[in-house]
């Protein structure tokens, strides 16, 4: 019999430097193994709101986490502390306030990096992992587009106004996203004040990519990879993506044979992760290891 899914609790811990850090727990009674949801650069926890409530329902306990400087957790007064060794403290700090010594995850962009490293770096902590849209490496055209926009904002009246510029910088690469849908993701990117709309995220995460450009030397997290391939990998990929391109998918798949793929049709970097053929597919991999 499946659980119920239930509405998700705001938790908050303080990060090693006290910094307090904001996630989201969407409970499950009888779970087995949690899973960890690792969200993009500048992307809170909510992403995972459509997955989580599908998992939950399974049976599954459910932790989303909001890095420092993004969605509810609160802004570093030092950029430089937007940082992958540091946000990984932060996340094992979560695991550790949660008991969760071994767990399922599912990363996003940046969180697959993390989802890499982790399992490189503490082995028997990922006992299966998804990928969405994100390998060893990074396209440097994507990386460099990425950086056009990251901390950047014009100025908007209105909600209304961010949702129609999310429609509209996303562009034909993501035609499969239906109108409701760039609503919640819209809703979730930017917050209303009294000054007009601004960012759910530090603008100053931009500096993060002060080094992309066309002579940078490329992003290599093979040996991560590869630390992460002895467990169960799906990997995700917009089928428009400029991030994880066809040609790096399929190294992925030779360095790692036994990894499962599945493509996000009408979409780019990264996959919104609100339609119900990529849920089910995840939902599906995911049983297999509870």
């Amino acid at each position: 019999m499946q659980a119920i899914s239930k509405s998700p609790s705001h938790r908050y811990i303080e990060a090693h430097d006290g910094l307090r850090l904001h996630y989201l727990d969407f409970p499950a009674s009888g779970a087995s193994l949690p899973v960890i949801c690792l969200p993009g650069l500048t992307r809170p926890a909510e992403d995972f709101e459509a997955l989580a409530a599908k998992l939950s329902a399974g049976g599954l306990w459910v932790l989303a986490l909001d890095y420092r400087g993004r969605g509810d957790s609160q802004w570093d007064d030092d950029w430089t502390h937007y940082d992958l060794d540091i946000e990984e403290d932060d996340i094992l700090r979560v695991l550790e306030n949660e008991n969760v010594s071994t767990a399922l995850f599912v990363g996003t962009s940046r969180g697959g990096i993390h989802a890499m490293r982790l399992a490189h770096r503490h082995p028997g902590l990922i006992r299966a992992a998804v990928l969405n849209d994100i390998g060893p490496e990074i396209n440097l055209s994507g990386l460099i587009r990425l950086k056009g926009y990251v901390g950047m904002l014009p100025p908007l009246a209105s909600i209304n106004d961010a949702i129609g510029l999310t429609r509209f910088t996303a562009g034909s690469g993501f035609a499969g996203v239906a109108p409701e849908q760039w609503d919640r993701y819209a809703r979730r990117s930017f917050k209303q004040t009294e000054q007009g709309v601004v960012l759910r995220y530090d603008p100053a995460i931009s500096h993060t990519l002060d080094q992309v450009g066309p002579d940078m030397e490329p992003l290599d997290y093979w040996m991560e990879f590869k630390a992460l391939a002895k467990v169960p990998v799906l990997t995700l990929r917009g089928a428009n993506s400029d991030i994880l391109t066809s040609e790096i998918l399929e190294r992925m798949k030779s360095a790692a044979p036994a990894m499962e793929e599945h493509i996000v049709e009408g979409q780019a970097h990264a996959p919104l992760l609100m339609d119900e053929s990529t849920i089910d597919r995840i939902a599906a991999f995911f049983q297999k290891e509870i």
